[in-house]
């Protein structure tokens, strides 16, 4: 099976289809969301990021392990996120049998992100980072 890779700064999202409800409750019919400018989505993948130059990279040192020339800024999506964009900004794509919006990451507006639990939380206290501070002294 083929791989969809997402290329620099794109982000692949699953939109979110059919009735969405409002915040009083009443159900909105796909056909009235669709007029509407900002739409949401889940993020499949994302790409590499935004391009930017290798500072630690040098031609003139020849002593040193070949760098690539070039680096990525990661982007701030992450799979799983849900996206806000912006509707006029996306690129319709199926793959396999499953509809996809491709959208720079430029047009998102706004990310809801579940709590961090995958993630050990810090146990790294206030005083902790007094102490540091006193044992400089």
């Amino acid at each position: 099976m083929s791989e969809l890779i997402v290329i620099g700064d794109r982000v692949l999202i699953k939109p979110q289809e059919g009735e969405q409800k409002t915040k009083s409750g009443l159900l909105l019919p796909a056909g009235a969301a669709e007029q509407e400018n900002v739409r949401g989505g889940r993020v499949v993948k994302t790409g590499p990021g935004y391009l930017t130059q290798n500072p630690e990279y040098s031609e003139n040192d020849s002593w040193r392990p070949s760098d690539t020339p070039v680096r990525y800024l990661p982007l701030q999506a992450e799979p799983g996120d849900y996206a806000y964009f912006v509707r006029s900004e996306a690129v319709e794509l199926k793959y396999d049998a499953t509809d996809y919006l491709i959208i720079p990451h430029s047009a998102i507006l706004a990310l809801v992100r579940d709590d961090m639990t995958s993630e050990e939380k810090s146990d790294t206290t206030i005083e902790d980072i007094e102490d540091l501070w006193e044992d400089d002294e």
